[in-house]
């Protein structure tokens, strides 16, 4: 395995290479990078965990704007929830899928019962039965 963990090897890309959509006809100006760099730059940013205008131009990937907009572009196509379902499959079937290393984020998913006080919010004017709303009501 490569330490260089975001270049995309011959067997990865001819998996994804067919999901994306092709590059639009009447995109203004000159196709940015070739696909397969741009990912490689959305692996380089998210392996390095730097912001998108740090990704070095001396790597060929496009800039960190470019790769952005490829992402974009490719969550739009629904080819990130393609690629969510398909690899993690694979890499199952394969023996090769290690969930030792895997983490719950709970900032991506909402609570069972909304929250700690499963009522309604009590800064939120427009529901009924927040106290702003209750004290409202009762003058």
């Amino acid at each position: 395995m490569s330490t260089r963990r975001w270049i995309v090897d011959d067997g990865l890309w001819a998996r994804i290479g067919p999901l994306l959509p092709s590059w639009p006809e009447k995109a203004p100006g000159p196709r940015p990078v070739a696909d397969r760099h741009c990912l490689q730059g959305i692996l380089y940013v998210l392996c390095n965990g730097i912001a998108w205008q740090l990704l070095p131009l001396e790597l060929g990937f496009g800039s960190g704007q470019t790769c952005r907009r490829g992402l974009e572009r490719w969550q739009r196509a629904g080819v990130v929830d393609q690629l969510h379902r398909i690899l993690p499959a694979e890499l199952k079937a394969a023996g090769r899928l290690d969930w030792s290393r895997a983490r719950v984020d709970g900032s991506h998913t909402r609570a069972k019962g909304g929250g700690c006080d499963a009522g309604p919010s009590p800064v939120d004017r427009r529901k009924t039965g927040s106290r702003h709303r209750r004290a409202a009501d009762t003058t």
